[in-house]
């Protein structure tokens, strides 16, 4: 019954899920020197990595949220923090996300499993890693638990195991959530990037037919998703997009240890992507539910060297679940 008891408990302002959310990516402060390899796909596309090493047999790949990238402030912490540990990262840009256009028509979308495929193939070909473990956030996130269980009986034995957090695990419903009034700032500063990448992409393939008035009126996920997304990437519809790119129907499949967690005042999260149950009948799937955390949050207090719960929490459960001997 891998459903676990968390020990977040935030300073006063930090139990606002809104304030949690917010405080990383405006105050936080934290540094990271990267090397960078930009990586060429079977696609005729490049994929950019940024890899911290600390000349270690294990590397963990950390994976992005919607519109991140290496820079984005829960990256460069656990990136920090798994150094620290003696752990080497690569964080891994989704396509589009690295400071420079790709060159194909299509970027990422939540559940586009064969890039996360192609990375940790690349890894595993390239590196002599005994060890390899996967860290997504968010979207991220998704992807990682999607790629864990959709590609569970073909991924190589070097992959350990992985840990996701503040995960839309069920797109539909965490659609409905975004459309909520309380979720307007986050879909607004969302929409306002992809809109420019997405028309962006139109001048560079003009083939591609955009409807670049309804792109400027558009005020939900899936009001681009019909105009991008789905043409794109060849779904049928919205609805059939959020059915297919959502990890929950992967997890069961799950077969090495890996951890979701997820606070019940994340705002971006319905209640269907809390998997109470696929947890209670795992015996490998761990969910950790924090009563507080807001959005890939989890602050604690103003004072920044003593607010790496979430850090801390990653280190912890690779060391009591996925290398007990590291």
């Amino acid at each position: 019954m891998p459903l676990l008891t968390s020990d977040f408990s935030p300073s006063l302002p930090f139990r606002n899920g809104h304030f949690n959310t917010m405080y990383r990516p405006l105050f936080m402060k934290e540094t990271c020197n990267y090397t960078r390899k930009r990586i060429f796909t079977w696609d005729d596309d490049f994929i950019d990595l940024d890899f911290s090493k600390v000349n270690s047999n294990t590397i963990a790949i950390l994976i992005h949220g919607l519109e991140g990238s290496s820079e984005s402030k829960y990256m460069i912490s656990t990136t920090n923090e798994l150094n620290s540990n003696g752990i080497d990262t690569v964080a891994f840009n989704l396509r589009g996300c690295s400071g420079e256009d790709n060159l194909l028509l299509g970027t990422y979308h939540s559940g586009k499993t064969e890039d996360v495929h192609f990375v940790v193939n690349h890894i595993l070909d390239r590196y002599a890693y005994e060890n390899i473990l996967l860290i997504g956030f968010s979207l991220g996130g998704n992807l990682t638990l999607k790629y864990m269980g959709e590609y569970a009986d073909t991924i190589s034995p070097k992959i350990k195991g992985a840990i996701a957090t503040s995960v839309p695990i069920d797109i539909a419903s965490s659609e409905r959530q975004m459309n909520k009034i309380k979720n307007k700032l986050y879909i607004d500063q969302f929409l306002k990037t992809i809109r420019l990448k997405v028309l962006e992409k139109s001048y560079k393939f003009p083939d591609f037919q955009l409807d670049k008035e309804r792109l400027f009126k558009a005020k939900r996920f899936k009001h681009l998703e019909h105009l991008y997304t789905v043409p794109v990437f060849g779904f049928d519809s919205p609805e059939d997009y959020w059915q297919k790119a959502s990890s929950k129907p992967y997890l069961s499949k799950i077969n090495r240890p890996t951890l979701l967690i997820n606070a019940e005042d994340d705002s971006f999260l319905a209640k269907e992507c809390f998997p109470i149950e696929e947890a209670v009948n795992s015996d490998i799937f761990f969910l950790e539910i924090t009563k507080y955390g807001g959005h890939v949050g989890f602050i604690s207090t103003f004072k920044q060297h003593e607010s790496r719960w979430l850090e801390k929490r990653i280190s912890r459960f690779i060391k009591e679940h996925i290398l007990k001997n590291f």
